[in-house]
């Protein structure tokens, strides 16, 4: 490089660094909470109780806010091979409509049969949307013999951290 090329980069790094410095400080962001593997394993742990306690077999998931798994249990012995899918897909079902999934199973049978028509979802009891405070973290989902039972056991694996 010349000498004048040498002049120039180096008046171009020192007449820049001023605009480096008046940057101004990074935007304050906001934090929410999240479900950490620890307190999905304590709901999943807390469903399963319940599941053996009424002699219920099937599968729990636990799912983040975006409707990913982070714990699924296959109990021994579960009690249809679609437990497996619809585990999950209630838990990410309960999250994506922020709300249990037996209340979009109501609404199917009663004032909005429409909603049959999403979907990708199901709208069947057994999901339940998990929230701390106000923020929703995730989502848990049971497949096991009985819809009642479905949703017993993820009421009791909700209780576990309430």
């Amino acid at each position: 490089m010349s000498r004048l090329g040498c002049t120039m980069a180096a008046a171009a790094v020192f007449c820049m660094a001023p605009i480096w410095e008046s940057r101004a400080a990074p935007p304050e962001l906001p934090t929410r909470p999240v479900l950490i593997l620890a307190v999905a394993q304590r709901i999943a742990a807390a469903a399963q109780g319940e599941a053996e306690r009424i002699h219920a077999t099937g599968v729990i998931a636990v799912v983040d806010d975006a409707g990913e798994v982070i714990v699924q249990i296959r109990m021994d012995n579960a009690y249809m091979r679609a437990s497996g899918k619809l585990a999950p897909e209630k838990a990410r079902s309960a999250v994506m409509f922020r709300r249990p999934t037996a209340v979009l199973e109501a609404a199917i049978a009663g004032k909005r049969p429409a909603l049959a028509t999403a979907r990708g979802f199901v709208m069947m009891k057994g999901g339940e949307p998990i929230f701390v405070g106000d923020q929703l973290v995730g989502g848990v989902g049971v497949s096991v013999d009985t819809p009642d039972h479905d949703e017993q056991i993820a009421q009791a694996g909700l209780a576990a951290i309430k």
